[in-house]
């Protein structure tokens, strides 16, 4: 009798709004350790998003094209850890940039554990260099003077030029 190994299948969430070189680092490294990664993108209605989830889904998979175990889905309205259930995958991946985030990951990795003991969520850190880069933090940098150049050196090029084509028709 043969033994199957399972499948490593990982779920990286977030909004992606936009994707950031951080974002990128995050699926290289977790794709790295995972025979499937599903970046999951989130919809939530309490959030106002700058760009709708057909277009971020599509910024993913331009940023990921070259890594042939991502896959890029959607999910809304559940837990995380639910969704992870859902698609069969054992592990949560989650990015640490601050100790604020390391706190508020923490909790929830209980909470997920006690919903779904069998999912483990593996936590990554970024190099320094990147640490600090949020969607957020990109949006806030768009509009004064200067802010095409400011944005690239955060995001992937596919990225940049979207932002760069939205702009340009509001110009």
């Amino acid at each position: 009798m043969m033994n199957v190994t399972p499948i490593r299948r990982a779920v990286y969430a977030g909004s992606f709004d936009p994707p950031t070189l951080g974002h990128v680092w995050m699926i290289r490294e977790a794709q790295a350790l995972f025979d499937e990664l599903i970046v999951a993108v989130g919809v939530n209605p309490e959030k106002q998003n700058t760009y709708t989830i057909e277009e971020r889904q599509a910024m993913l998979k331009a940023v990921t094209a070259e890594f042939p175990n991502v896959s890029i889905t959607v999910f809304e309205n559940r837990f995380l850890v639910h969704y992870a259930r859902e698609v069969e995958a054992r592990f949560i991946v989650r990015g640490i940039r601050t100790a604020g985030d390391y706190e508020y990951e923490r909790s929830m990795r209980y909470i997920n554990s006690d919903l779904a003991p069998e999912i483990s969520t593996v936590f990554l850190m970024p190099p320094r260099e990147i640490a600090e880069v949020s969607s957020t933090m990109v949006k806030g940098l768009v509009g004064p003077e200067g802010w095409r150049d400011m944005i690239r050196r955060y995001l992937p090029e596919d990225v940049y030029q979207k932002i760069l084509s939205n702009h340009q028709q509001e110009d």
